[in-house]
């Protein structure tokens, strides 16, 4: 039987951070899944496809990752797929409780599901989505936190005003 995980998130843009949690899970698990969530909390500087699409180029090179869309609860995705976790990075302690709260959410609604938390490598603890988002919107250099194809879209997303 084949190890499934999946790796949930925004993705608003997809960060160099984000791409670490995803190389490092392909050396645990046969398949990943990174599941783009819609959230209705959130607004998206980024639409679904846009989300979609940066995400597929990035981790194309990476044989076992699929990049999929869904909106619902993830531990019904996880039961369809009959996945054996589910990954999610942990920046810091301030995480912690969300994840812990998300885990056992998921453990009771779908049983067969583990939550893996992993920390990303060091250079990227303070790297998350709103910050690069925040300092792309004030024209600062993202290129070391994003990969190429993901600056390029912050500059032009900012470039044509708002969406």
């Amino acid at each position: 039987m084949s190890r499934l995980a999946i790796y949930p998130g925004t993705f608003d843009p997809i960060t160099n951070g984000h791409l670490d949690i995803i190389r490092r899970s392909s050396r645990i698990f046969d398949e990943i899944i990174i599941l783009i969530a819609h959230n209705v909390e959130k607004a998206p500087l980024f639409n679904i496809d846009e989300r979609l699409g940066l995400a597929k180029e990035v981790t194309s090179g990476i044989d076992q990752v699929t990049v999929e869309v869904f909106d619902g609860l993830l531990a019904e995705f996880a039961r369809q797929r009959q996945a054996t976790a589910i990954v999610r990075g942990l920046r810091a302690v301030k995480d912690f409780e969300y994840e812990f709260q998300m885990a056992l959410m998921n453990k009771s609604l779908y049983p067969e599901v583990e939550t893996v938390l992993l920390m990303p490598s060091e250079r990227f603890t303070y790297v998350n989505s709103k910050i690069v988002r925040e300092v792309a919107r004030l024209g600062g250099d993202v290129t070391p936190h994003v990969p190429p194809v993901v600056a390029e879209a912050l500059v032009a997303k900012f470039s044509s005003g708002p969406s």
